[in-house]
């Protein structure tokens, strides 16, 4: 019989047969494994209606370049939020009905973001996509 009062596995940590698991090795080293983007290169702003890059500017009578919408909107103010009252975190007096017009909000900050370097793909043509599919099965 055993002198141990539990018997169950795990009792007594230092009875248990030592771990066979190794810890995981990466190539890169050292700091954390990233999502393969690479570190943040740009903080920019963009258009919320197309996406494109802007230069950041706080002018009430900017257009995007490219789709030609008015970039001093709520849509793309940095406190714009959907879920807070008046959908935005400041408190305003006045609530903007219009979240996509051009406005006069003093409180206007454009949204900025992060733009991560691209890596260059395989050896496809980046803009057709038979052609990548393609290439997953070439061998």
């Amino acid at each position: 019989m055993s002198d141990r009062k539990y018997g169950q596995r795990g009792y007594l940590e230092d009875d248990r047969a030592p771990s066979r698991r190794r810890p995981a090795s990466r190539e890169g080293g050292e700091g954390p494994r990233g999502r393969g983007l690479g570190a943040p290169t740009d903080t920019v702003a963009s258009c919320a209606r197309c996406g494109e890059t802007v230069p950041v500017s706080r002018q009430a009578d900017d257009v995007c370049q490219g789709c030609g919408s008015d970039l001093h909107t709520c849509t793309n103010c940095g406190y714009f939020d959907p879920s807070a009252p008046s959908e935005c975190r400041l408190e305003i007096e006045v609530r903007i009905a219009a979240k996509s017009k051009r406005n006069d909000c003093e409180l206007f900050e454009p949204k900025l973001v992060k733009e991560f370097a691209r890596d260059g793909g395989s050896s496809g043509s980046a803009g057709d996509p038979k052609a990548a599919f393609d290439d997953l099965f070439n061998f």
